[in-house]
Formats: C-alpha cells, sequence, structure tokens
C-alpha cells in the first residue's frame, strides 16, 4: 500500500506506541491520520467502531488496554472483554466499510508458556499463555483467528503483528500499570530522591525479557502497512533476551543507584524467558531494530528525569 494520499485510521494513536506510529505515518504523506479519543469514541461499543472507519482506507489498530503483571493479576476479566471486543468489533466495521487494508497489533503474551527460544510464529498455538497475562494474551489472539478468518471469507487485507515488549520515552510510569522498564526507571529514581539505600524488586531475577525500542517498533508497523499482505502473524522485536536481574543492574548503573536490591521471590516472575526469532518480519517486509539498547535505556531515563511523577 503506498501511503501517500490514504486516509487512515490510528486507534491508540495519542498513546505511547501510537504516538510514534502517527510521527512515523506522517512522513509518508497521507490526506489524514485520524485519531479518534477514547472520551470521545469507546470502541468498545459498535457505534463508535462504525464512525471511526467511515471514509477510511487504512486502519492501524493499536488501542488496547493493558500493564503489567499487577494489572493482570488484578483485572483480568477487564484485560480480556476491553481487548477483545474493541478489535472484533473495529474489525467487522472495517470490512463493512470496505476498507482496503486493517493492521492488528497483538501481544508477546500471546506465546504459550514454554514456547521454546527464540520464539517463532509457527509456534503460537503450542500450548496454553502463562497464566497470569493469558486473559488478555488469548483476547488478542483470537483477533488474529478473526482476521485471517476475513481474509479467507471476505478477501479483507487484514495482518497481524506481535510486537515485543515496548520501552522509550513517554512509556507508562504509573506503577498500577506500568511494565518493567518504566516500573523500574521510577523506583530508582524515587529511591534517589528518597536517599533510600535499597530498592524492592518483584521475583527472582531469573525470567528473561526482550525489549523493542518504540520508535523502531513504529517504523516496523509502518513497513508491515506498506509492504506485507500475507495472512501469517509476524513478530516485531530486537532479537534478543536479557535477565531480570541484569536489566535492573543495568537501570541502576545508568542512573547512579549503588544501593541495594531486595528481590521479593513471593512475586510472580511472569513467563520465564522471551525472545523472538524476527526472520520472518526482515525477510518479508525488510524491518530490522537498529536502536542499541543502552542508548535507548538512557534516552528513556533521561525523558524520565524530565518528566517524573509525583
Amino acid at each position: 500500500m503506498d501511503i501517500r494520499g490514504k486516509r487512515v485510521l490510528v486507534t491508540g494513536g495519542a498513546g505511547f506506541l501510537g504516538s510514534a506510529v502517527v510521527a512515523e505515518l506522517r512522513r509518508r504523506g497521507p490526506a489524514e491520520v485520524r485519531i479518534p479519543r477514547s472520551r470521545e469514541a469507546d470502541l468498545r461499543e459498535r457505534e463508535a467502531c462504525r464512525r471511526a472507519v467511515e471514509g477510511i482506507d487504512l486502519v492501524v489498530h493499536l488501542a488496547a488496554k493493558v500493564g503489567g503483571i499487577g494489572l493482570n493479576r488484578e483485572k483480568p476479566g477487564e484485560l480480556f472483554f476491553d481487548n477483545l471486543i474493541m478489535g472484533v468489533q473495529l474489525l467487522e466495521e472495517a470490512r463493512r466499510a470496505g476498507v482496503g487494508k486493517v493492521v492488528t497489533t497483538g501481544t508477546i503474551c500471546a506465546y504459550p508458556k514454554f514456547t521454546p527460544v527464540p520464539f517463532r510464529e509457527d509456534d503460537l498455538w503450542n500450548g496454553y499463555p502463562e497464566e497470569t497475562n493469558a486473559p488478555y494474551g488469548i483476547a488478542k489472539k483470537a483477533l488474529l483467528v478473526q482476521s485471517q478468518a476475513y481474509r479467507q471469507q471476505y478477501g479483507l487485507n487484514s495482518i497481524f503483528l506481535l510486537p515485543v515488549n515496548l520501552y522509550g520515552p513517554g512509556d507508562n510510569f504509573d506503577p498500577r500499570s506500568s511494565h518493567v522498564i518504566p516500573a523500574l526507571v521510577k523506583k530508582v529514581h524515587d529511591a534517589q530522591r528518597r536517599g533510600d539505600r535499597f530498592i524492592d524488586v518483584w521475583g527472582t531475577g531469573r525470567a528473561t525479557r526482550e525489549f523493542l525500542y518504540v520508535d523502531d517498533a513504529a517504523r516496523g508497523i509502518v513497513l508491515a502497512a506498506e509492504r506485507y499482505d500475507d495472512p501469517d502473524p509476524v513478530n516485531l522485536g530486537a532479537g534478543f533476551e536479557i535477565s531480570i536481574k541484569d536489566l535492573t543492574e543495568l537501570v541502576c548503573e545508568l542512573m547512579g543507584f549503588r544501593g541495594e536490591l531486595r528481590w521479593d521471590a513471593t512475586k510472580p516472575d511472569g513467563q520465564p524467558r522471551r525472545q523472538l526469532d524476527t526472520s520472518r518480519a526482515r525477510d518479508r517486509f525488510g524491518f530490522v531494530a537498529t536502536t542499541d539498547f543502552q542508548a535507548g535505556l538512557a534516552a528513556t531515563i533521561e525523558w524520565y528525569r524530565a518528566h517524573p511523577l509525583d
């Protein structure tokens, strides 16, 4: 798809990832980038979805209710229902409106708990997701089934991407719903401000994660919108893994915190390991992440220090 002159809908376009995607799209010269705000268009309501897609050529569906392990344990029902109903209704209304292409983002949480590393897209159905985030992951994975079914029955050009954990400036640093990197940055920042000599960290530190810088993710999503038209899901990642222990120590080093790390093993680690096979994205539409992880972390820390939460 040539995005020049096209009318594009980006759900979640005012959010962390959405803002980066909108900026990347606007470099392509679209006629319009429509960003429905949740206070004006609740995508859990069918009519709001219908209005959102009117006259649209390309839908990029990023809107989601999402959070870390704490939020997934506290509100699994909301995370399942809200994410499922938004995506299901939006895709149906896009199909009915004759939208030319739909790009849906899923989640790494859709993979089975004990997926062999690196995660390959063909392993997506070989087991049940990690229990603490299974409702969220399954809701998102259902949208892959819908995407493929609509392509088969209606000929809708609908693609499905699986981004790994994102990070970067402008991330969500609210401890009630944030993911691990912003949660750690805020925790260390607060400890330094108070003069604490230690910080408490969830889990054992042995679990591993992969992280993708938000601008890289945005570039990957837009490249897929332009160049990818197949039914197969595609991982978006940076192709590395780091333990939570090593990540925490790196954040402390970059922020100059030399206090004690107290690991709370009574709290869950979540999925034991995460690292993606990113060869499909490279081979099918030329996406390779380019941001150095330590440089990306430093930029994230610098941003938060300029915009701290009370």
